[in-house]
């Protein structure tokens, strides 16, 4: 094969050749110095031409032609030298020689002109980002020193059109808003727009979620009145942020007000929230407190699920922790919860809060309740300004990192005049034929003492006599009536030893009981049963009092 006449068809061939007959090599002297040799110099003459050099380029041709904005100023005054097409273009022709205060007014109300004397002193490039000018658009500026001929200092404006970038943070950042708006929005729908009142409580509460860069949480509270003078008190936090955390917030909440009606220990309401848990989201996890204050015991029985203690704070100034025992968190599941107590006399204050309010970075979480501690020691007044007071004290503040929830009851001292109308009186009953007449008697003797009206007073001895005849004929010993009063509604209690709660059904005409517990259904306002702890059961009724004509006479 002819090797040399077909390469001549390839591709460069026919070029080499004729770079070749435009520039002939000099062969006679090969090792002469400077000579190349043949098939070098083939190579080198196959090579593009070079390119002018950067230094070589007409520098105002080529700002002319940059789509940025460039400007040049000099001198201490920053004197316009000059400006580019496009900066004419954005912002008008500028006259050359006046000081950039007048000459580039723009720059003056977006705030350069310091950082035109930076970048003079100092040497460096200074850099002003995405700020909008009067043109409507968005730019980075950039300032560099540069050095003139006759040695004064100079400074070249570079300014990069960043509005497509701006825009898109700034749809960014308002779907962002917009999807917090709402997160909070459903927080607070979830939340209790009211506390419910108990009669021996005062209660004050507060939400404050995270501040704008931080998401909603999932802190909730609650306060349920359980009847018979006893009232739930639950707070909690959902792991997590946003409508996710919320929504499932929203979930307990109403389900602990649903257990909170089977009127159980706090340990078997957080059993039920556990296995519930579960169900909602098998990825999230909750810390929930549910207490239980009874006005009659001036004791706070409660249950935790990883959370956080409760406070309490008697009548002489010292604060107990409540930190045992403690579960796992809910939706854990697998952990059997324990009920614990706390005093809560008159005169207490305690406060509830979730870990918002405590816990802050590079700080152990213990270091946070020990400082909560000390504020509730000083914190005096209502329930309100308790609470208030220990959020201000925590550093809360609108831009918080962390949803905060806290919730400060209070058990009042009544003395004097309003003690009038908080009475308690208790009856035990031995059990035989004479214990239902004895229970008639002492209850028609207290309520004559506290001066109800005459039909307020009937329908009291009635409810109390069927209480009791419907404990003697199911109950086992030991058997206590309790009368007690409040400024809001009489109440009616009787206990027993035996565990079968009592229900209401119709008796049929020929039946000689199950009459009791729907007479006591009809006459009173209210009422319920429940276990007590150690085995038995409560059974209690209560009339709400109209005012003021059923509040106690004064001499």
């Amino acid at each position: 094969m002819n090797f040399t006449r077909w390469s001549a068809r390839l591709p460069g061939t026919q070029r080499r050749a004729a770079a070749r007959a435009e520039h002939p090599v000099t062969t006679t002297d090969r090792r002469s110095e400077g000579s190349v040799p043949a098939a070098r110099a083939e190579r080198l003459g196959d090579e593009p031409p070079p390119v002018s050099a950067v230094d070589e380029l007409p520098v105002r041709e080529v700002l002319d032609r940059v789509p940025a904005l460039v400007a040049l100023v000099h001198g201490c005054d920053h004197r316009l030298a000059y400006v580019n097409d496009a900066y004419t273009a954005a912002f008008g022709a500028r006259p050359c020689g006046e000081p950039a205060a007048d000459a580039l007014p723009e720059l003056r109300d977006l705030g350069l002109l310091p950082l035109l004397d930076q970048a003079l002193r100092s040497g460096r490039p200074r850099t002003l980002k995405s700020r909008k000018a009067p043109d409507g658009r968005h730019y980075t500026f950039t300032c560099t020193p540069a050095a003139e001929d006759n040695g004064k200092g100079a400074v070249l404006i570079f300014a990069t059109d960043v509005t497509d970038h701006a825009e898109a943070a700034e749809r960014l950042r308002t779907s962002e808003r917009r999807q917090r708006e709402t997160a909070v929005t459903l927080q607070r729908s979830l939340l209790p727009q009211e506390l419910e009142e108990p009669d021996d409580l005062r209660i004050a509460a507060t939400y404050q979620p995270g501040g704008t860069e931080a998401a909603v949480g999932g802190d909730w509270y609650d306060v349920i009145t359980l009847g018979g003078g006893r009232t739930a008190l639950v707070i909690g936090d959902v792991m997590g942020r946003g409508v996710r955390a919320a929504a499932v917030m929203g979930q307990l909440r109403t389900a602990v007000r649903a257990y909170a009606r089977l009127d159980l220990p706090p340990h078997e309401v957080l059993q039920l929230l556990d296995g519930l848990a579960t169900e909602i989201d098998a990825n999230q996890i909750a810390t929930c407190v549910y207490a239980i204050h009874d006005p009659n015991e001036g004791r706070l029985v409660y249950a935790s699920a990883g959370h956080l203690p409760i406070l309490v704070r008697d009548d002489n100034g010292t604060v107990l922790r409540a930190d045992e025992p403690t579960g796992p968190p809910l939706g854990t599941g697998g952990w059997m919860h324990a009920s614990g107590s706390i005093p809560l006399g008159p005169g207490s204050t305690a406060v509830l809060y979730t870990d918002g309010l405590v816990e802050r970075r590079n700080e152990d979480l213990d270091e946070g309740i020990a400082a909560l501690e000390r504020a509730l020691a000083g914190a005096t007044g209502t329930p309100q300004v308790v609470c208030d007071r220990l959020v201000r004290s925590a550093g809360v503040t609108a831009d918080h990192d962390d949803d905060v929830a806290v919730l400060v009851l209070q058990h009042p001292a009544h003395t004097g005049p309003d003690g009038e109308l908080f009475r308690n009186a208790a009856l035990e009953l031995l059990g035989g034929v004479e214990a239902a007449p004895r229970a008639r008697a002492f209850a028609s003797g207290v309520l004559t003492s506290w001066r109800f009206p005459a039909d307020l007073h009937d329908l009291g001895v009635l409810a109390a006599s069927e209480l009791v005849a419907n404990s003697l004929q199911h109950g086992i010993p030991p058997m206590r009536l309790r009368l007690r009063r409040t400024d809001r509604r009489l109440i009616i209690e009787v206990t027993d030893g035996d565990d079968h709660l009592p229900r209401r059904r119709r008796a049929e005409p020929g039946d000689e009981s199950g009459r009791g517990i729907a007479i006591v259904a009809t006459i009173a306002s209210n009422w319920g049963s429940r276990r007590t702890p150690g085995g038995g059961k409560a059974v209690w009724c209560e009339f709400v009092l109209s005012k003021p004509t059923d509040r106690p006479a004064t001499d």
